[in-house]
């Protein structure tokens, strides 16, 4: 099978959704498909670039500030997109953009069967905007926008999360829905089966993370300000793994909790690789999710492949809450009092916290990216015949 994905830009670094759409190609070759992806330029011009290249779209004045928030966007060449539409057998857009509007009108003119992912709730651009993100009308209208232009010229919609499917369910996008992971890579857990002999140690630092690009809608502000009502702030070593436009403000937060005593460790923040996150959360005695705009969250997800039990915002755009347990690993979004309850529960079950851990090991492995490209694989071969049946 010729599957094309189209995605503004295939190689951006700190971008979720081009980390889930690299590990779909990844994994779709493996399973001996033959994978084109249509984008925009490689930010590293010296690293690889998209089979079909499309230049980058430059926005006036506010493209420093499009990038800050880990995107980039491709320019629309009628020529490119048609050659790439040509090539395939299905067309699977991982936006709901210009660029794959686009390539929908290409696609119908050509005959091709189109797929999607939903990856993006209006909520993750519009709260970028200030008051817009308070404007349910509007998201609402972007969200019936997208279900006219984009979702419903496609055959099959892969929906990551049930959260996701009921969502779309209620704008009456009318076309085939399936709840289908992006699913984790299938890493074995590094972190050792039997508890260290220091894990009960009432003296030792614990060490709680957060994975995720610094940004609002990741709310790693709730996070903090939950130390200023958690009884284990003294001993608790904060660690922010990833970069993003609110970086400056979360640093500056953290710093004063430090300066003010309520934190006797300064956060630390880092940026790493897959090793390294895989290392971090292994280690780890708590993964700190507290996104309220979130369609699955697959950073959570791998940290708990490490046996680190997660503590999960549950909010109405936020679907991440799905993977937790229990009610124990779940609070209400944006609310730092109830975050430090669960964590001081935690925290002062530590056995029971490392027993948990290993079951989390387990539950993952119904993630596993493998099982999700053998569902999305079946979605482009029903999308392929029912483009046959109906020519």
């Amino acid at each position: 099978m010729k599957i094309l994905i189209v995605i503004n830009n295939f190689h951006m670094t700190g971008n979720g959704m081009a980390a889930s759409a690299r590990c779909t190609v990844k994994y779709l070759k493996e399973a001996g498909h033959e994978v084109r992806v249509l984008a925009g330029p490689n930010p590293d011009p010296k690293g690889p670039q998209p089979e079909f290249l499309l230049k980058e779209y430059v926005f006036p004045v506010v493209q420093p500030i499009v990038e800050a928030l880990g995107y980039h966007y491709a320019a629309s060449d009628k020529t490119v997109i048609t050659q790439a539409v040509e090539w395939a057998d299905v067309v699977h857009l991982e936006e709901p953009f210009i660029l794959e509007y686009k390539t929908i009108k290409i696609a119908e003119a050509l005959g091709k069967p189109l797929t999607a992912t939903y990856h993006i709730h209006p909520e993750n651009i519009t709260c970028h905007g200030g008051p817009l993100y308070h404007w349910n009308g509007f998201n609402s209208f972007l969200l019936r926008l997208a279900g006219k232009y984009i979702y419903n010229h496609c055959a099959a919609v892969q929906c990551p999360t049930e959260n996701v499917m009921e969502r779309m369910r209620r704008y009456h996008i009318d076309t085939h829905l399936e709840v289908i992971s992006n699913g984790v890579v299938p890493d074995d857990c590094i972190r050792p089966q039997e508890m260290p002999a220091d894990y009960l140690d009432p003296q030792r630092p614990l060490k709680v993370i957060y994975i995720g690009r610094l940004s609002g809608e990741k709310d790693q502000m709730t996070l903090l300000e939950s130390m200023r009502h958690s009884q284990y702030a003294q001993r608790i070593q904060l660690h922010f793994a990833g970069i993003g436009d609110k970086e400056k403000a979360i640093k500056e937060r953290a710093r004063k909790l430090y300066r003010e005593g309520v934190l006797k460790y300064p956060p630390v923040f880092t940026f790493e690789d897959r090793d390294g996150l895989r290392k971090l959360a292994a280690g780890a005695d708590l993964a700190v999710h507290c996104a309220f705009i979130e369609v699955e969250g697959l950073s959570i997800m791998e940290a708990m492949q490490q046996g680190v039990v997660p503590v999960i915002a549950e909010g109405r755009y936020s679907g991440t809450s799905q993977f937790a347990l229990d009610r124990r690993s779940i609070f209400p979004a944006r609310t730092p009092e109830a975050l430090a309850n669960r964590i001081d529960y935690w925290l002062s079950h530590p056995k029971e916290r490392w027993e948990t851990g290993q079951q989390y090991v387990q539950a993952m492995k119904a993630y596993d990216i493998r099982q999700s490209i053998a569902k999305l694989t079946a979605l482009f071969e029903r999308a392929i015949r029912e483009k046959s049946s109906s020519n």
